[in-house]
């Protein structure tokens, strides 16, 4: 999945001559978390979060006293060293550099403008769908040989239930490189017959993990 299938397209901006009074007012007024800074060219200068917004407004002790901090111009507060997207990048990918990052939105550009942005909700939300836990169904966990195959075999035993597969996520099995875990979401909420068959035909059932389970 790239990043356009995702992003948010309509962009609230601002110019880095309004006022931080003027961002706090966008902030609340549309219920957003981050806001880019664009100039006359709609290409991107900076960005502000609710959390820049916040450390630089007047607490509530001394608003009436230095109402001139709301009057200074975005660009005294605002970001300018960006990591940014492009709408062909991949999802996986840009989850990656948020990780990596510890950042909660990322500016799409492409040509140089801004056209969209992503942020950590969105990938949250694109992660549920991907992996089908929206969806009614239980989960498969299975420890196998890190061999080629294996999650052809198993899909045929899943088969033969008449289950769909949702989805099926792969990690590495943290104890032994030689093998890994299969997390298998399949259509049915009672995965005990699918996962019984799994245990005949020699294979690691993780999960359920359960004494109705035996070999």
């Amino acid at each position: 999945m790239i990043l356009e299938e995702i992003m948010k397209r309509k962009v609230y901006t601002l110019s880095e001559n309004d006022s931080i009074k003027t961002a706090l007012s966008m902030i609340n007024e549309k219920k957003i978390r981050h806001i880019p800074i664009v100039n006359d060219a709609n290409r991107l200068v900076g960005l502000v979060s609710d959390g820049d917004l916040r450390d630089a407004a007047p607490s509530i002790f001394r608003a009436d006293y230095h109402v001139e901090d709301l009057e200074r111009p975005i660009s005294s507060i605002m970001k300018t060293d960006l990591i940014t997207g492009h709408p062909l990048d991949f999802m996986e990918e840009t989850a990656a550099l948020f990780y990596e990052h510890h950042i909660s939105c990322l500016p799409v550009l492409q040509d140089h403008k801004l056209v969209g942005i992503v942020t950590e909700t969105d990938l949250l939300h694109t992660f549920v769908e991907l992996t089908g836990a929206n969806q009614p169904g239980s989960q498969i966990e299975i420890k196998v040989p890190n061999k080629s195959g294996k999650l052809y075999d198993i899909s045929a035993i899943i088969k033969k239930h008449n289950t769909n597969i949702q989805s099926v996520l792969i990690y590495p099995d943290k104890d032994d490189a030689t093998y890994k875990i299969l997390v298998i979401r399949v259509s049915t909420m009672n995965p005990l017959q699918v996962a019984n068959d799994l245990i005949k035909e020699g294979f690691t059932v993780l999960w359920p993990n359960l004494p109705e389970i035996s070999s």
